[in-house]
């Protein structure tokens, strides 16, 4: 689906993003995990080339073929379904780094599976996220993501392969001849309007569109984060809310798949911070299962806006890592459900305790949802000064001087 010149600059791009998302340069014998599917093996072996050449030890580990998740999560008993693999957690305690390949063969292969049971697993294996979150807070690892072109991907978004190959191109800036420098060129704006809106006194974000009237309320101690290399591509700044403050009607307009699964118009009805009311008008079975996997998954873990100015992305992609980034006519907000980032937290991440959280309102949750609204929109910003402030519409943020 990629030529090896084009899969070359992906690599070049994945290694920027690593490097980016951590706050420790990388360091010769570091040790990074790097995971993928089967359709993604050469550019799996284009990654380990260069991870060798600098000095790093990667570890690759092939993920499950559709075959084996349905084998999984259909065959499993409940001692096999949280069963934690003997070694797991040394190897996540000693990671430097990890980068994920995502290069699916199937989208709905898990569509007949109970969601409480793929909720069950995902429960049971959240310590080593927790373990992670921990030593990236403490600048000791870093993360990116990526996704590979497949048939099936390019089959549930409607596109040829040579069509959703080409948006794939296009979005990571893989057709310049120099895409690092583009990522640079994106990362530097991106730092003045983070900084634009990390100083601006926000009290309440009220965001209106045709189908959406809500109010999000930052909260204290909060920083607006994004483009960090994480995710490739990423062109969303977003926080983590304080989940309590959280009101009103949100609808996700962007169709999305998530455990096998085909979800459309979401529409969630707020009510002091939790969804009292969630209608789908499809996978409504689905969705009303998987948001009770606990208490958090009813709640806002993050709220992300993406500026059309940066991203290239203008067609429904069947991957939340593209659909969240959506820039088209009128960029795109989303909304996830689920799990809070510590590092939109404005101190230390690490010194985030559990209590603290607590207090704070960042939200916890085995389930992180993001559900995305391309619609036309407002974000005006209630300040502490009480006047009211528009910070992003026509699909951009306001800031001046960003073109």
């Amino acid at each position: 689906m990629l030529t090896a010149m084009k899969i070359d600059k992906y690599c070049e791009v994945l290694l920027w993003g690593l490097g980016r998302a951590r706050k420790q340069k990388y360091r010769e014998d570091d040790i990074v995990l790097v995971r993928y599917d089967l359709p993604a093996i050469k550019m799996a072996e284009a990654l380990q080339a260069k991870l060798l050449e600098k000095g790093l030890n990667p570890i690759l580990r092939l993920g499950m073929t559709p075959v084996m998740e349905q084998n999984f999560f259909k065959k499993s008993n409940l001692r096999q379904l949280v069963f934690k693999t003997p070694g797991d957690e040394y190897l996540y305690r000693s990671l430097n780094g990890a980068i994920y390949i995502h290069a699916p063969q199937s989208l709905t292969h898990l569509m007949d599976v109970d969601p409480k049971r793929i909720s069950r697993a995902a429960v049971a294996r959240k310590y080593l996220r927790n373990i992670l979150d921990a030593s990236e807070a403490k600048g000791k690892f870093g993360w990116t993501l990526c996704l590979y072109p497949t048939e099936e991907l390019a089959k549930h978004a409607k596109l040829s392969p040579q069509q959703y190959t080409a948006q794939v191109i296009r979005a990571c800036y893989l057709d310049k001849k120099d895409p690092v420098g583009k990522w640079n060129d994106i990362h530097k704006k991106a730092q003045s309007i983070k900084n634009w809106l990390n100083n601006t006194d926000i009290r309440t974000l009220h965001i209106e569109s045709e189908h959406t009237d809500l109010k999000i309320t930052p909260g204290k101690r909060r920083r607006w984060v994004g483009i960090s290399g994480h995710n490739i591509p990423s062109f969303e700044l977003f926080l983590s809310p304080d989940w309590r403050g959280t009101e009103g009607i949100y609808y996700a307009d962007q169709p999305s798949y998530r455990a096998g699964n085909y979800v459309e118009g979401v529409e969630i009805t707020f009510n002091k911070g939790s969804a009292t009311k969630v209608r789908a008008r499809k996978g409504q079975t689905f969705t009303s299962r998987y948001l009770s996997t606990d208490r958090g998954a009813t709640r806002v873990g993050e709220f992300s806006l993406t500026d059309k100015r940066f991203s290239r992305i203008t067609t429904f992609m069947a991957n939340t890592l593209y659909d969240e980034n959506y820039g088209g006519k009128y960029g795109n907000c989303h909304l996830a459900l689920g799990a809070s980032y510590a590092d939109t937290y404005d101190g230390n991440p690490s010194s985030l305790s559990k209590a603290t959280k607590k207090k704070l309102g960042f939200n916890d949750s085995a389930i992180h949802w993001d559900l995305v609204n391309t619609e036309k929109k407002t974000v005006t910003a209630l300040l502490g000064s009480g006047e009211k402030k528009i910070i992003y519409e026509n699909g951009k943020f306001t800031i001046k001087g960003i073109n």
